[in-house]
């Protein structure tokens, strides 16, 4: 007996050492990838640009980005842009998350605030600019104000599909076992929901980056988006090329901080 339990664990840890090389594995293979994407996206760009369209080349984008490093403009509007896209986005994914949980686990409170919420998603954020600036002025809550109404909308919905998708069989069982609701939300509702969330922020910080241009029109004095457009005046595409590539490159950061504390958060996930 001793034996065939032996042989039992000793298969099953040689299973998982097969899977944890396997995982490695892929992940090498997709570092690859990601590499090889990254390098033909550049040559891409470059032929692009020698070929007569009206970009400028990598090696002059890079040229402007450390002019203007130098003079420390880069920096500002980094920090600028940065502060009013985590300042909308923290503040939307805060209230989004109980708002999820709330619509999904009380019908009372889904029947008050569905409508409401799929109103406002029908509305892009950017369409509430004017209003925005007449009501808040021209500071830099407007601007945080329309980050935060993108964000939330984007989380709120996917946190309360994942309270609503939580399997039904789950919940009873805990039932069977005699937790109260509050256990059940806890210990069963949450983790389960836990995927969705993660889902939920990630596109929801897609959207703050993607309203953050336009917000930055709301008399901003220092920001990518506002340097953007100043840049557009003066037909000084390497300007703006420089503010799309740090765009891109800070959301890209931040995703994958996202995607870490996934892996993180929901280890318990099967996964394929």
């Amino acid at each position: 007996m001793a034996t065939v339990t032996t042989q039992a664990v000793r298969t099953e840890s040689e299973k998982q050492q097969k899977r944890l090389k396997t995982g490695a594995g892929s992940r090498n293979l997709l570092i690859g990838l990601n590499i090889v994407s990254i390098v033909l996206g550049i040559g891409i760009w470059w032929g692009l640009a020698l070929a007569g369209f009206q970009f400028p080349t990598p090696a002059e984008v890079v040229q402007k980005a450390v002019q203007l490093w130098q003079a420390g403009i880069l920096q500002e509007d980094i920090l600028a842009s940065l502060g009013r896209v985590l300042s909308g986005f923290i503040l939307g994914s805060a209230v989004a998350i109980p708002a999820g949980f709330l619509m999904g686990w009380y019908t009372v409170a889904r029947g008050l605030l569905e409508p409401w919420i799929q109103f406002f998603r029908t509305i892009p954020p950017l369409a509430l600019l004017p209003l925005v600036l007449v009501l808040l002025g021209i500071g830099e809550v407007p601007k945080v104000f329309v980050i935060f109404l993108a964000a939330f909308l984007a989380c709120v919905i996917s946190t309360y599909q994942g309270v609503v998708s939580v399997d039904r069989t789950l919940i009873n069982a805990a039932r069977v076992l005699g937790a109260k609701d509050g256990t059940i939300f806890l210990r069963v509702v949450v983790p389960a929901s836990t995927p969705f969330i993660l889902v939920g922020m990630r596109v929801g910080l897609g959207s703050a980056w993607a309203t953050l241009v336009a917000a930055e029109l709301l008399a901003a004095q220092a920001g990518l988006g506002y340097r953007m457009q100043n840049a557009q005046l003066y037909y000084d595409l390497a300007t703006i090329f420089v503010g799309i590539v740090m765009i891109g490159i800070l959301g890209l950061v931040m995703d994958r901080l996202l995607l870490l504390a996934e892996s993180k958060l929901t280890g318990w996930q099967e996964r394929r």
